[in-house]
């Protein structure tokens, strides 16, 4: 049991850390835009295929750092040469623009690299066990996931709250105007924040990929989730993403782990009955593990309920 619950705390987390990568860029971008990209699980996509694909010439090492520069580099032009443009139009048409560049990601994934799932392997270096729990041999490339993880929200957070840069841009975000006048270029602010963003879903993509499986349908499998994260942490909050993200990951994972029906928790308790109508024998019979995938969503609806901002956010969802 003791293995159980150190082994499952240990994967709950670090799924959490790969949310909170993914999310903390989405953050970024609505606190500073007030954009929800849509696209943003394409960014992620992407980063992985292109951590795949220099990783073959240069190695992992190098893609790890090349990719979310790429990538980044890349949504810096969608802002400046797309969003830009649209952003004047209100919110709906930058959904629409967002929804529209996820599918496009998607179908130029498929033609370039195929529907397949490609090779991406964990570095020699780190391919191998870290340490041991009883019996378990924990990745030595899963600890690399979660330190790395760490590593950027701690970053993150004092360049955010500590530099001249972070100043900046959170000033950009409530008097733009003031900012303007003390002679900073708020639209470079808003076009390098929103590359940042991308570049740290690409991060979270690289860092990925050689764990899960880097095929061309992986934004759509962590696509809603993500949102999901963003709006139970509260949009536009840092630390809320990074709550959520946790608390979701810990959720999934103790869920797939316990694998326990109705129908088990109650004959532990001495109640052997069972349902004969048919829909009450299913549910008797559905284990947690079966409703995992449900539980973030339930979790959404409930924070929404009791508090629509979100665990730390201060704008309405």
């Amino acid at each position: 049991m003791l293995e159980l619950v150190l082994v499952s705390t240990l994967n709950g987390v670090l799924y959490g850390m790969l949310l909170f990568l993914m999310a903390s860029g989405l953050t970024l971008i609505f606190s500073m835009l007030g954009v929800l990209n849509f696209a943003h699980a394409g960014f992620y996509m992407l980063g992985a295929f292109f951590g795949f694909q220099i990783s073959r010439f240069a190695g992992f090492w190098v893609g790890l750092v090349a990719a979310p520069v790429l990538v980044g580099g890349l949504g810096a032009l969608v802002e400046r040469y797309g969003l830009r443009n649209v952003h004047r139009h209100g919110h709906v048409p930058e959904l629409l623009f967002t929804f529209g560049l996820a599918y496009v990601v998607e179908e130029v994934v498929q033609i370039v690299w195929g529907k397949l799932p490609v090779d991406y392997r964990v570095p020699g270096l780190l391919d191998g066990p870290a340490f041991t729990i009883f019996a378990t041999n924990y990745p030595a490339y899963k600890v690399f996931m979660l330190c790395a993880a760490l590593a950027i929200f701690a970053a993150l957070l004092v360049a955010l709250t500590r530099t001249r840069v972070g100043l900046v841009i959170q000033a950009a975000l409530t008097h733009p105007e003031m900012v303007a006048m003390l002679g900073h270029n708020v639209q470079r602010v808003f076009m390098l924040v929103f590359g940042l963003g991308c570049g740290l879903a690409a991060m979270a993509g690289v860092i990925a990929g050689p764990s899960l499986v880097t095929q061309s349908n992986m934004a759509g499998l962590l696509g809603p989730i993500l949102f999901v994260v963003v709006v139970v942490g509260g949009l536009g909050s840092l630390p809320g993403a990074f709550i959520a993200s946790l608390l979701i990951g810990l959720i999934q994972t103790f869920a797939v782990a316990i694998d326990l029906s109705l129908g088990d928790a109650m004959g532990r308790l001495g109640v052997e009955t069972v349902p004969s109508a048919g829909v009450l024998r299913d549910i008797w019979t559905v284990t947690v593990a079966q409703v995992a995938p449900v539980l973030p969503y339930l979790l959404l609806v409930l924070v929404l309920i009791v508090r629509p901002t979100g665990l730390l956010g201060t704008r309405d969802t």
